[in-house]
């Protein structure tokens, strides 16, 4: 089953949440071959858990620190989030590793974290404009996966992972589907490399400026398990377009 997923960044309120979760269910056709997510900011996630509870829209959060409680000030818990009915958590996107500093030891700690926790979670890969220019796309990939799940091999087949190209995310160019098609193919035949025993049970998405005229494309290839979506999800008659995309 694929999944499409709205990450919606540091955007809307609470009320800002209700008006678009009353209009997405208005209009949001569910199907047996698709599952559809939706990660607002940590202040909506009470008010989406209650209006989302009765559907088949999954909920989840954009971040997560990985100890369960204690001294940190500014983070949250996977517990605190569970009891919210998030059944996903987006690790090491871009703009954590990038803006916030997030290092490859902090995010396998994160993923590690949901793997005990039950939560699955989504890894975001990609290269940045200079490592592509570079010829590096491969390399850099190839390295964040492999220290995202160091010691967790075994449990790949419980977690997505997103393959979104830094230099594509919010800048109205994405990725080629065949250039996707190419970095989905390498990162599967990575995971084999990783856990053979695991080959096909884990989705690869690919996000970086999706929006309706686009997604169709895109998952007309069996390579691609789905899409992480970013401002064409901030609309909720864009996103229901995109999950419609099949």
């Amino acid at each position: 089953m694929r999944l499409i997923a709205a990450n919606w960044k540091m955007n809307k309120t609470v009320k800002e949440t209700e008006d678009y979760i009353n209009r997405f269910l208005q209009t949001f056709k569910p199907a047996d071959d698709r599952e559809v997510l939706i990660c607002p900011p940590f202040t909506s996630l009470y008010v989406a858990s209650r209006m989302l509870s009765n559907s088949p829209v999954k909920l989840g959060a954009q971040n997560c620190y990985y100890e369960k409680a204690g001294a940190f000030t500014g983070e949250v818990s996977l517990p605190m989030l569970k009891e919210l009915g998030c059944s996903y958590v987006i690790v090491g996107h871009s703009e954590r590793r990038h803006i916030f500093g997030e290092s490859d030891e902090l995010i396998n700690k994160k993923v590690s974290a949901c793997l005990e926790e039950g939560v699955r979670p989504i890894l975001c890969v990609g290269e940045k404009l200079e490592d592509r220019e570079a010829g590096m796309t491969f390399k850099v990939v190839e390295t964040q996966v492999r220290l995202a799940l160091s010691g967790l091999e075994d449990y790949v087949d419980q977690i997505d992972i997103a393959y979104e190209p830094v230099w594509a995310i919010g800048t109205g160019v994405p990725a080629t589907p065949e250039d996707a098609v190419s970095v989905h193919r390498f990162i599967r035949d990575l995971l084999k490399d990783l856990n053979p025993r695991s080959e096909g049970k884990t989705r690869i998405l690919y996000g970086g400026s999706v929006k309706p005229s686009n997604a169709r494309e895109f998952m007309k290839h069996p390579e691609i398990g789905g899409l992480l979506v970013g401002s064409a999800s901030l609309d909720p008659d864009s996103f229901a377009k995109i999950v419609e995309s099949f």
